[in-house]
């Protein structure tokens, strides 16, 4: 066994040799693998096939098979690779894709459909002109034309998720315009609503329809609080973020520049991963029968994109949503960022930092990320093999993911580690804003927190933030 069985199943090699491969390889997959070997091994040729391995958490991981025949040593050699990060990416791509798709076949029905919408309503409106003292016709008439006016208003959502709507942009303070819909939010959501702003104050200003950006915003805040039916916190935080190629890398959605954000939470049910990567399609809905359409979230998908952005969503069952509007800075000039030649990034002196991440592709590029800044690095992928990292190793800073499958989250974490080791660093990290995550936090609250998705230049200079102070 290579060192690799540790990054990929999660394993060390002295616990693998050995044991059977059966007890490795998905239940599901056994036969078939089994299939395919011996395939391999009569018609002493390459073959190629795709297996399921359990790793050590439970979780299964893809791993592609390559069986090579090797003439000098008259056997076959078979090569697996990990094709976790692939196969993720691959799904990304396809889920882009498939909206992309939909939105091209709505957009253009839903054009067709606005036609033949006018016609009707312009007889109608032609029919009660010459009807004017037959009240069967009015009362005929003006049930047909309110069916037909909630039909146009279905075609304009659809529009709007087909990035086809008509726009009106001007420049927008978002700050204010934020403030003037926290004011109407409180209003409509409820007492057991708690409503918390955190607004940057020197965010950017940015060009974009100013009331379909306040209906995107009360779209979102109403799906909050269905998901909080006994009631619960919104909160609106506004910031300036920069998208770098390596997040668009990532996200086949956006695009590199800088963005104002706006990042709207809930302490709520959250989403499963199986509903998450459906949310923006047109007509899907997880609402009982006649409470709603299912193209709320598609009309605020559909707007931003065309406003030039990007959104983003991070759920977790049980905790909570976010969702994260990414609307280009306006480049009119409105606000001068002095420009400076980039500052070298502060960087480590070898220090030993244990980055500890649920999720192995994410884990990677830290491992990457810091090592490349001057760290040594130890890794773990829940807090308790972080324990027992800790136990093996004296550690300068804790890098812990907050939110973990599991009993044992990042707080508990960090909680625990605070009372063994007071003087080791702590740094957290979490989708959710840090907000939000105060309002889970006790004794924790004084340690610092980098919200997710964060560049590299944000990790150099929140670690040595965190080791300096």
């Amino acid at each position: 066994m290579s060192p690799s069985a540790l990054a990929i199943l999660g394993y060390d090699p002295e616990e693998m040799i050995g044991r059977s491969a059966v007890e490795f390889v998905h239940s599901e997959d056994l036969e078939n693998t089994r299939n395919e070997m011996r395939a391999a091994r009569r018609g002493q040729v390459m073959r190629n096939f795709e297996t399921r391995y359990v790793h050590k958490s439970g979780r299964a991981v893809t791993l592609t098979w390559m069986g090579v025949w090797s003439a000098p040593e008259e056997q076959h050699f078979f090569i697996g690779r990990d094709m976790t990060e692939r196969l993720a990416a691959e799904e990304r791509l396809r889920r882009a894709q498939r909206l992309e798709a939909i939105g091209q076949l709505t957009g253009g029905m839903a054009h067709d459909f606005n036609n033949l919408l006018g016609v009707i309503i312009g007889n109608l409106d032609v029919l009660l002109g010459l009807k004017k003292e037959d009240r069967d016709v009015i009362e005929l008439a003006g049930e047909a034309l309110d069916a037909a006016s909630r039909g146009a208003d279905l075609t304009r959502r659809l529009l709007a998720f087909a990035r086809r709507q008509p726009l009106r942009p001007e420049r927008i303070d978002v700050n204010k315009l934020v403030n003037d819909i926290a004011h109407l939010l409180r209003r409509t959501l409820g007492e057991q609503i708690e409503v918390t702003l955190e607004l940057d104050a020197e965010v950017w200003p940015v060009v974009a329809d100013p009331s379909q950006l306040e209906a995107a915003i009360t779209n979102l805040a109403t799906n909050a609080r269905d998901a909080m039916p006994k009631g619960g916190r919104l909160i609106i935080v506004t910031g300036n973020r920069t998208l770098d190629s390596e997040y668009a890398a990532h996200h086949h959605e956006a695009v590199p520049g800088d963005y104002a954000l706006i990042e709207v939470s809930d302490t709520g049910t959250g989403i499963s991963p199986e509903v998450l990567g459906h949310i923006f399609e047109p007509f899907f809905t997880t609402k009982e029968r006649d409470r709603g359409t299912g193209l709320g979230l598609s009309m605020v998908f559909g707007y931003i994109k065309q406003s030039g952005g990007h959104i983003s969503v991070y759920s977790e069952l049980g905790i909570g949503t976010t969702f994260r509007l990414y609307l280009p800075k306006s480049s009119d000039g409105s606000i001068v960022v002095p420009s400076s030649k980039p500052a070298s990034l502060p960087r480590g002196h070898g220090e030993l930092v244990l980055a500890v991440e649920d999720n192995a592709a994410l884990r990677r590029i830290l491992v990457r990320q810091l090592r490349d800044l001057g760290y040594r690095v130890a890794e773990a992928e829940n807090a308790v093999t972080a324990l027992g990292v800790l136990q093996q190793q004296k550690v300068d800073l804790l890098f812990t993911d907050v939110v973990m499958p599991g009993e044992f989250d990042g707080f508990d974490l960090a909680r625990e580690a605070r009372g063994r080791w007071p003087n080791m660093r702590i740094l957290l990290t979490s989708g959710f804003p840090q907000a939000k995550l105060n309002g889970n936090r006790d004794e924790t609250a004084t340690i610092r927190v980098l919200s997710k998705p964060y560049r590299k230049e944000d990790l150099a200079r929140a670690l040595r933030q965190a080791l300096d102070e």
